[in-house]
């Protein structure tokens, strides 16, 4: 099954191919593999309303609470990041606007969006920010537990792998990471 996802700090947006052909209603916040990398996206529609001859990537699962609970912290180390460098770029005199900064779910990925094209100085601390804040943030180490998870039902009961069925959350990768970065 072929959906249209909204994703991304700009609104960009692609044809997913759902694993295991399920189907992802309108609206539904989704986990995709992008060219990118891991996104969280947007379901805009299905395969009747879209023309799909090839998928722009995969779409993994709707968002569980896990899911949530780290997109709530990325937000937050992406706002530290903004004001950050829009301080670094006012110190050091640079005349260049950032107007985002966009870090993809899977933790690889550091985005910073401008108004024009950035100036030499704009670029050299773009490097020096990539660098700090995927040090401090250290969420690339969970890319693959993101992306596949415990198992249904993570962080309940009702877990079949992990979580809940061996000891709790404690037995969590996602878990451990949300409560060492909280």
């Amino acid at each position: 099954m072929i959906h249209l996802v909204r994703l991304g700090a700009m609104g960009a947006f692609g044809r997913f191919r759902s694993t295991e052909g399920l189907e992802f209603p309108l609206g539904a916040r989704v986990v995709v593999r992008s060219a990118r990398g891991l996104e969280i996206g947007e379901v805009l529609a299905t395969e009747a309303a879209v023309a799909a001859d090839r998928a722009d990537g995969t779409l993994l699962r709707r968002m569980a609470d896990a899911d949530e609970l780290l997109a709530q912290r990325l937000e937050k180390n992406r706002d530290q990041a903004f004001l950050r460098c829009a301080e670094l770029l006012a110190e050091r005199g640079s005349g260049s606007l950032l107007i985002d900064v966009e870090h993809l779910f899977d933790g690889r990925g550091l985005y910073f969006y401008f108004l024009g094209t950035p100036d030499a100085i704009a670029e050299q601390l773009i490097a020096e920010l990539a660098e700090a804040y995927d040090a401090e943030a250290r969420i690339g180490a969970f890319a693959d537990a993101l992306e596949t998870g415990c198992g249904p039902g993570c962080g309940t009961d009702e877990a079949e792998n992990g979580c809940s069925s061996s000891g709790g959350c404690s037995t969590c990768a996602i878990a451990k990471a949300c409560s060492a970065n909280a």
